[in-house]
């Protein structure tokens, strides 16, 4: 290879190397930079939803604000803390962290820097001392509650009546598995139904923890919300196993139903704390949100392969229905 060859391969690789940290060192001091830390299974409908949250409130990414993303998917949490302490050496002014894992890795980096959270009962988790006064640096959305688990057993129930059992797919490390768990066993006992939990790290996992179904014989699975990944929903149609989250971009991706808060709105809401913290308010004093309307779909591409006929009623409850 000729040495103007060489050369100009290297002085490319070394600009596509120094380059990200140039553009880094021009940015404006007074921009303010968010550090987004997602642990969700689709995190592009995130940032899609939070930029338009942000330009509705005259922000335009790489202009007037600048956003770092870092992201873990579920088999990999425990890299959370690492990101979370990456955040905040670069010194960003807001860090925004969903879900719940995400939330307490962003607790334990700071307690100085805000922190506008997207979480599963914060308080049952302690991420916040209460709704109406959060305390700390923390605040944000409360878009799953425990009780939404014990909803999606009532409706596998309505569309399943001789349904005995229903497997519960939960993440070991996720603070949020135990009281989502809890209300859906709560509610089993109450309508005579048994749960089998079913705790695994990640999509690493899910092979396993199907085949586990089959062999239990459990007529549905209520799944929680970032192990609701696309392969978990091949493995529930493969095994022919009715299965359920708590957001409508599960069912999308497959899912039978999803019952719970409107995703793409909380997402978009993010934006809003947001902006309120730039502008001086303190996280402490911003009430954590709870969502006031939920949306409960049904997806019947999925039904037809799992040869299920959702009843009328039922079809009838639903707000969207995936044809």
């Amino acid at each position: 290879m000729q040495r103007s060859t060489l050369s100009f391969i290297l002085t490319l690789t070394l600009g596509c190397l120094v380059a990200p940290l140039v553009a880094a060192a021009q940015q404006p001091p007074d921009v303010p930079h968010i550090g987004v830390l997602l642990s969700i299974p689709a995190p592009e409908l995130f940032r899609e939803r939070f930029r338009e949250g942000l330009k509705d409130l005259g922000y335009t990414e790489g202009q007037n604000i600048f956003i770092e993303y870092r992201w873990a998917p579920a088999r990999q949490v425990d890299r959370l803390n690492e990101l979370a302490a990456e955040l905040v050496r670069l010194k960003v002014d807001i860090i925004v962290a969903l879900y719940t894992p995400s939330a307490h890795a962003a607790k334990r980096a700071t307690t100085v820097i805000p922190v506008v959270m997207l979480s599963g009962d914060p308080v049952g988790t302690g991420l916040v001392a209460s709704l109406a006064h959060p305390g700390g640096n923390i605040t944000g959305l409360s878009v799953v509650s425990t009780d939404l688990g014990g909803k999606c057993l009532e409706l596998f129930r309505e569309l399943l009546p001789a349904v005995t059992h229903v497997a519960a797919l939960v993440h070991a490390t996720d603070p949020f598995a135990k009281p989502f768990l809890e209300n859906i066993q709560s509610t089993a006992r109450s309508i005579g139904v048994q749960i089998d939990p079913v705790v695994v790290q990640g999509d690493d996992d899910l092979d396993k923890a199907f085949a586990s179904m089959v062999t239990v014989q459990d007529g549905a699975v209520i799944i929680q919300p970032n192990l609701a990944t696309p392969r978990a929903a091949e493995l529930a149609m493969n095994h022919h196993i009715p299965s359920m989250s708590l957001f409508k971009s599960f069912a999308k991706i497959g899912l039978l139903m999803s019952y719970g808060a409107n995703e793409e709105a909380a997402f978009r809401s993010v934006a809003y704390y947001v902006d309120r913290i730039l502008k001086g308010a303190k996280p402490a004093d911003l009430p954590v949100e709870q969502p006031t309307k939920f949306e409960f779909v049904i997806n019947l591409q999925t039904a037809q392969v799992l040869e299920l006929a959702i009843p009328p009623s039922l079809l009838f409850q639903a707000d969207e229905v995936i044809r």
